[in-house]
């Protein structure tokens, strides 16, 4: 398939979809950061697992725009957000990884729309595996939901960079 058999809209779905998984590298790596220099390596350790999963996915989506021969362009990054606390940065990521999911379940049920298989497959995937990191980051906080009212330790009192 080239891109001039590709529908233009999903092709825009592509170029998104490169946006947001960039902006969750961005903020996960951020995150990870963040959190270690808070003294939690081990939430540091599994933001940097996030990372690494959020980039195999924008590989993925630079792969298929190439072989559909679109140059990749990611069109606007978000800045990473940040809270005083590991259970504020989770809630924001699970903001996140909630519009990952619905991005891509748009953009699979347009794919269906327009019979186009190969695309929807692949936007399927993403779906899956987006779905399954709200479920864990879902997970996470549920485990730490009293941290919150006890607060959190902070490198050097801050709460934020």
């Amino acid at each position: 398939m080239t891109m001039d058999a590709v529908h233009p809209r999903v092709l825009g779905y592509l170029g998104r979809a490169l946006s947001l998984e960039l902006t969750a590298v961005q903020q996960y790596m951020t995150q990870a950061s963040l959190v270690d220099l808070w003294g939690d390596q081990a939430s540091a350790e599994r933001f940097r697992s996030e990372t690494v999963e959020e980039m195999q996915h924008a590989e993925r989506i630079v792969q298929r725009m190439l072989s559909l021969g679109v140059a990749p362009a990611a069109s606007q990054l978000q800045p990473a957000t940040h809270a005083g606390d590991l259970v504020g940065l989770l809630e924001l990521n699970a903001e996140l990884e909630q519009q990952l999911v619905d991005h891509y379940s748009e953009a699979s049920r347009f794919c269906t729309l327009i019979n186009d298989r190969d695309n929807g497959a692949f936007f399927s995937a993403l779906l899956e595996d987006e779905q399954h990191h709200s479920r864990d980051l879902e997970a996470w906080l549920t485990e730490l939901g009293g941290r919150r009212s006890r607060g959190y330790r902070r490198y050097g009192g801050r709460a934020s960079f």
